[in-house]
């Protein structure tokens, strides 16, 4: 498989965000935790710095004030001219481009954790941009190995020609973490326990990078996001169907062709009509109505990931 460039020097500017959803509770109280005691988030070689992404939307307890803030980091809007009638959050936008970027420069954070949450029954979801960020898979499967009890998924979210847009994407290296279900503006005590241990987890796999450790090639299982399926609607755009029972939290499980995946408020079902089997993902994911998406479908893919190897010794300065 082909690969971007893995970082050549250790990783010192290290950002963890939360709140790029202002009503995805774990990452918004672990990030104001880490605010007023970010002790959590230091390591020897390093300390990551804790942002809240979009402290409006959270005060409101909203996903966002105008627009979605994880989809407004294009290069198109962080680089126009700013106006008084911008959106709240692309003006916010701008705002973390220059903190943790600018986006695709020299200057930006060597990684950015961005923590969230969905309705959807995704369990633990590790979303990486391609099969290409093998920094990012190799620390995709550190996790894995270090949580063996956990179900882990890995899900590849850039779509080929798709310029990225999400708030991750300002930095060199990114990854995007999905804990649920949990419903919109809930915390729920299991899962902010399970997001603070994997953001240590997160944050020791850069420690042992920075020191010098090399990490064997492995494979492992993603799944690409191929496209979006909308709701059944009516001619007037309103919903005609819902997620059929059998599908309902069936999240990265084999969906294959003619089985139901709506059911019509007139009784009947509505099958898959695929031709080959496909893993749905983010299935009934609430804040995503509006966007009309009902899920997405991805193809699940075997990666034979190469070996991250060790940095190269920092030279002693000499007398």
């Amino acid at each position: 498989m082909c690969s971007l460039p893995v970082p050549q020097e250790p990783l010192r500017r290290v950002a963890v965000t939360g709140g790029t959803h202002g009503n995805e509770m774990s990452g918004v109280c672990l990030v104001q935790q880490w605010l007023r005691d970010p002790g959590e988030l230091q390591r020897a070689s390093f300390a990551a710095v804790p942002v809240l992404a979009n402290p409006a939307a959270t005060a409101a307890c909203r996903r966002y004030v105008d627009c979605d803030l994880n989809r407004v980091f294009t290069s198109t809007l962080l680089t126009a001219r700013a106006h008084p009638d911008d959106p709240y959050e692309v003006t916010r936008a701008r705002e973390l481009n220059q903190l943790l970027g600018p986006k695709a420069s020299g200057r930006a954070f060597d990684f950015v954790l961005d923590l969230h949450n969905t309705t959807a029954n995704m369990g633990t979801c590790l979303l990486v941009k391609t099969t290409h960020d093998i920094f990012a898979l190799h620390m995709c499967h550190h996790l894995q190995l270090q949580n063996p009890e956990l179900p882990f998924h890995v899900s590849l979210y850039q779509r080929p020609g798709e310029e990225t847009y999400n708030m991750t994407s300002v930095a060199k290296n990114e990854i995007g973490l999905e804990l649920g279900p949990q419903p919109q503006g809930v915390l729920r005590a299991d899962l902010l326990t399970r997001m603070r241990a994997l953001v240590a987890k997160v944050l020791d796999f850069i420690q042992l990078f920075n020191q010098g450790t090399a990490f064997p090639a492995f494979e492992m299982e993603a799944y690409r996001i191929v496209r979006s399926v909308d709701f059944p609607r009516t001619e007037a755009g309103d919903l005609a169907g819902t997620v059929h029972p059998q599908l309902q939290d069936r999240d990265f499980e084999p969906l294959r062709p003619g089985a139901p995946i709506f059911q019509m408020f007139s009784g009947e079902d509505v099958l898959y009509e695929g031709e080959s089997t496909i893993y749905p993902i983010f299935i009934n994911e609430a804040a995503y109505y509006e966007k009309g998406i009902a899920f997405f479908q991805t193809e699940k893919l075997t990666l034979s990931v190469p070996a991250l190897p060790a940095l190269a010794p920092t030279p002693t300065p000499g007398p």
